[in-house]
This record gives structure tokens, sequence and C-alpha cells, in this order.
């Protein structure tokens, strides 16, 4: 009886997600659908991070110059292909050397990659390389596996997406999670399935974006603060046995210091940041929406990443912003199903002089 119980309870948990009949139809990547756990958790507390690629080779030789591997600039702002690496095969200096990498390039692109089929346990090990995993505050996760979050759209024919319907467009850039404490750092991102097309996702350089503003104006903007806020993500649902955590707000400084670096970049985005603290409500509209606008539309720092099996991304979550692309088209069962693995990093500060070292 508790077994039948169980079962129940989890297909419920599926339905509540999903318009497709995981009961009759088979899906290599069932377990990896989003399940949810009751019950509110403490708040995160704040915590010391130090990064591996502090402890990489600046030349990064271990992964750039390994046996069969190919580098390709995807565009001199941002973004990096590699070839002839596997992901999962990685040693931990070729880990550490990825993370400077993210770092530097914003994105990396890893395409014809078995990361998808190693299971959830080695998954979750290799994140933890890059520091503590986030547990998001919205509860959808692998079940047993809270710090492996299922990105999850799927659709029936005929039916309406609600959280974009409204809208003229599905993009909504952002960095992950910024109202957190400890902001995200070196993020893996991998597809499960995908539309046959659309579904991409589009990625930009925050470092690039501050380089390209005048210096009168990066100067004017450091060491001012800007207050981030989870209360909007977490009015999308409208269950509220869904959340694990209460939502919560955080002070980043607008402009922030990259810690292996020393690289600036802008950390405001238009989904999370409310507020520049210390200014009235129409003063700090003006600087936010230029900011936005800046970021948001210069494509010099922009890519477009094609989700093919096998996909890859490792992206550093504090110099890039990125947006999915909810265009794909509703003939007959279609499903756009990836998995992130978030590691957190450290409080975002902002060092005057860092890129002078």
């Amino acid at each position: 009886m508790a077994a039948e119980t169980a079962t129940r309870e989890l297909k419920l948990q599926l339905r509540s997600e999903t318009s497709i009949d995981y009961d009759t139809e088979e899906y290599k990547y069932k377990d990896y659908l989003p399940h949810h756990k009751s019950g509110l958790q403490p708040p995160l507390q704040e915590f010391d991070h130090v990064d591996v690629g502090n402890r990489a080779d600046p030349s990064k030789r271990n992964l750039l110059e390994a046996p069969g591997a190919s580098i390709h600039e995807i565009t001199p702002a941002i973004g990096t292909e590699i070839k002839g690496l596997q992901l999962s095969k990685l040693t931990l200096s070729q880990l550490d050397e990825l993370a400077l990498l993210a770092a530097e390039r914003g994105v990396v692109v890893f395409k014809n990659q078995d990361f998808a089929d190693i299971g959830p346990e080695r998954q979750k090990e290799y994140g933890k390389h890059f520091g503590p995993l986030h547990v998001h505050q919205m509860g959808g996760q692998v079940k047993d596996y809270p710090e492996l979050l299922p990105v999850y759209r799927d659709f029936v024919a005929g039916a309406v997406d609600n959280e974009i319907k409204d809208n003229t467009t599905s993009v909504k850039w952002h960095s992950d999670m910024s109202y957190e404490i400890n902001g995200m750092g070196t993020t893996t991102f991998l597809v499960l399935s995908t539309p046959p097309s659309g579904g991409d996702t589009l990625y930009l350089s925050t470092t690039a974006a501050y380089n390209a503003l005048s210096e009168t104006y990066r100067k004017r903007l450091h060491g001012l603060l800007a207050v981030h806020s989870g209360h909007s993500q977490a009015a999308v649902h409208e269950y509220r046995e869904r959340y694990i955590r209460d939502p919560i707000e955080t002070v980043h400084p607008v402009v922030r210091t990259h810690p292996v670096t020393g690289a600036n970049s802008l950390y405001v985005n238009r989904l999370y940041t409310k507020k520049i603290v210390g200014m009235k409500q129409e003063e700090s509209a003006a600087v936010l929406n230029f900011l936005y606008d800046h970021i948001e539309k210069g494509q010099d720092w922009h890519i477009r990443v094609h989700w093919t099996p096998g996909t890859v991304v490792v992206y550093d979550n504090r110099v890039t912003q990125h947006s999915a692309l909810r265009d794909f088209r509703v003939e007959g069962n279609v499903r756009r199903h990836m998995l992130r693995i978030t590691p957190q990093a450290e409080r975002s500060f902002f060092a005057p002089n860092a890129e002078e070292k």
C-alpha cells in the first residue's frame, strides 16, 4: 500500500509539470522529469568561496593541448568551442582550467558528449568540483538529487504557454538566481531532449558590455549597489507548496569583479534587479533601463547556441547573461528538456583596481 501511495504521489508530481502522459509514453529521460518535495527549508547561509580557477595553469595546456582537442573561438567577445574531448572524462586539473577558460570566455561549448547518460551521481560529483551546488527556491529537482535542476517545457498540440502568452517575445535575459547571497559560478547546462527546431539559448558577455562603455560612465557606476529580488520568480507559480525556501532580496554591486581574472562586468539584469540603492525611482529606472538596453542590444557580445543531442555548455554566471527561446512549434507532443548543474560562488564584490594586477 505504501509503495502504491508513493507511486501515485510521484505521478501527480510529474503531471503537475507536464502535459504529456508519461504513464503511457516511454521516455529515456523520465527519471530526470521535475520532482517536487513539499516543506520549507531554512534560508541559505553565506559562505566563503575559493574558485578552482585560481589554481589552474594560466596557459590551460592540460585542456587546450590535450590529445585530440580542437579549439574554436566563436566570436572575439564571447564563446569557445572545444571538440575532441569528453567532458565526463576530464581530469581535475583540466576541470580547473575549464573554470578559468569559462571565466575568460564566458561560454564554452562541447558537442557530441556522453554527459547526459553518465547518471545523476556522477553529474552531481562533477558539479561539486566547482563549488557547493545550489538547490533552487522553487523546488523542481531530479528525484533524490535536489542539486540537479531539470529545465523542462512540454506541450501537446494546441496548448498555450501561459508564462509567455501575454509577451511579444520569449526572451528574458538574466544571470541565474542573482538574488542569492552567494551568486552562481561555473555552471553546466546540457540537453536531454530538444524540439526538431527552435528552443535555442542566447548568451551574452557582461564583461564586454562593461568594456564598451566610456571610461566616464564606467567610473560613474563604480561603487553603486542594486537590489536583486527572488519574489517575482516565486510569483510565477500559483502553488505555494512548490516553494522550498521563502524568496529573498540581496544587495549586489552594479559592477562586480571576477575573483580569478580581475575583470569587471555589469551585474544587473532585467529579470531580478529592482532598484539602485540610494536613488529615487525615476533616477534608478533611468540608469537601469539604459544598462538593460545596452547589455541586451549589443550584438557585438552575443552568441546563440543551437541544441543538438550531446551538446553541453559550461558558462560563468558572473560574466554572462542568457535567455531561453520558447519559439518551437507545437505539433504533436513537443518537449524541451534540459539539465542544469549550478555551483555557487563568492558573494559579488567590486575591487576598484583589480584589473591592474
